[in-house]
């Protein structure tokens, strides 16, 4: 299947990008270049540029397989009233390896009004989307105020407003485990702020207890991430919410986990020193 158009942004690169462009898809290719200005507002611009019914983007060091825009394009035409589609990623280390695979029905166990499984499970991976035009018309661009988690705002807008639905299939190849964004020290405390705002704008339309449970999955997930960054302080008040929002002894017994990792790294640290 052949796509409308390919928009290309260059956020500020140095490798010579354009002119490989230009030699290799001349006119096919819709090459557009800016100083560095990054992830969010290159995307957002491409969307800008864009003048297609169905939007789907590409960073540049993922792949996409050869029918993922035609099964995808397909799935939104057999289903007129959702406004996005997912599909399941295979994730990559840097040199090539397999991770795992990322399957969107795990997280999302049916397709519709999901606000409530993506409040637990917010991760994107932007390359598995496409989306109709009205949803961009209606939700906007990712925000470009954040320098990580944007993808996960940009799940939770879109799932406030919009049906989501998934093809059950690997049509992505993510490559994990590089020196990117999603290692910067900020990472835990943006994706915090996406959810406190996310949970505050769900009341009311998701059961008490979905807010809870995605409250909770969120303390648990961040306090881990900050307890590897030595930060104590923040990691032990993530926790302490993870445990008034928990239910039964199993998730219980998580958030003990991450005291018993949390001390037992202080303890190490502590050793370390007097050596």
């Amino acid at each position: 299947m052949r796509v409308d158009e390919i928009i290309v942004i260059d956020d500020g690169s140095t490798d010579g990008t354009g002119e490989m462009i230009a030699a290799n898809f001349g006119a096919s290719v819709h090459y557009i270049r800016q100083e560095n200005a990054g992830v969010s507002a290159a995307r957002n611009r491409g969307l800008r540029q864009a003048r297609g019914r169905f939007l789907a983007l590409l960073d540049s060091d993922d792949r996409w397989a050869p029918d993922k825009i035609a099964l995808q394009w397909s799935w939104l035409q057999s289903h007129p009233d959702y406004g996005m589609v997912l599909c399941d990623v295979e994730r990559l280390a840097s040199d090539g390896r397999q991770i795992d695979v990322l399957k969107r029905r795990e997280a999302i166990p049916e397709d519709g009004d999901v606000l409530r499984y993506i409040l637990r499970e917010p991760s994107l991976v932007p390359a598995s989307m496409m989306m109709r035009r009205e949803v961009f018309e209606d939700i906007g661009g990712f925000d470009e105020t954040l320098k990580t988690a944007e993808d996960l705002d940009y799940h939770l807008r879109i799932a406030s407003r919009w049906k989501i639905g998934v093809v059950e299939k690997v049509l992505v190849h993510a490559m994990r485990g590089h020196e990117g964004l999603s290692m910067l020290g900020r990472t835990y405390d943006d994706y915090m702020r996406v959810i406190y705002a996310a949970l505050a704008s769900a009341e009311g339309s998701v059961s008490k207890r979905d807010l809870k449970h995605a409250l909770y999955n969120a303390s648990v997930r961040n306090a881990r991430g900050m307890v590897f960054q030595r930060r104590w302080r923040e990691a032990s008040a993530l926790a302490r919410q993870a445990w008034r929002n928990a239910e039964g002894s199993g998730q219980r017994k998580r958030v003990l986990s991450l005291f018993k990792l949390a001390a037992k790294q202080q303890v190490a640290r502590l050793l370390r020193r007097l050596h």
